[in-house]
């Protein structure tokens, strides 16, 4: 079994749903920490009502879940969002950066997105060579075909 991690989350909210992982699942859920109504075309970072003090050596991967398209029209106008460890300041509360496709009201503590903590990536060091070993799979954008 492995080791838990402690995360320390200020809330912002008094009455936000206190974070808790979705059984199952690595995720867990992030909620809208107040009533949002956006129009279609409109963006808006939607405060998630907390602040977290990850684990050193530590970032936070926030995506959508799979039903906030469906029930709200929102897309995460950023695609995945990073949080990383040096953000864990008391006034360093998480936001949601959302695009309406469709009028849209979004109740307090409904749940938007998720996340999951994630080790940063060790040093990386580059080295230029003249040929690659490993087989052509066709470029980009040709598996499927």
């Amino acid at each position: 079994m492995r080791e838990s991690k402690e995360l320390k989350v200020k809330y912002f909210v008094e009455d936000l749903e206190e974070l808790c992982c979705v059984p199952g699942s690595d995720w867990v859920d992030l909620r809208a920490a107040e009533d949002v109504v956006l129009k279609a075309g409109e963006f808006r970072l939607i405060p998630l009502g907390i602040a977290v003090a990850l684990p050193e050596g530590y970032e936070a991967h926030v995506v959508p879940r799979s039903s906030t398209f469906k029930n709200y029209g929102l897309l995460q106008a950023n695609s995945m969002g990073v949080v990383d460890g040096s953000y864990r300041g008391d006034g360093d509360q998480w936001r949601w950066p959302a695009y309406a496709t469709r009028d849209a009201a979004i109740p307090k503590n409904a749940r938007l997105c998720q996340f999951r903590i994630v080790e940063n990536q060790p040093p990386l060091r580059f080295t230029r060579v003249e040929r690659l070993e490993g087989p052509d799979r066709g470029g980009f954008g040709s598996t499927g075909k």
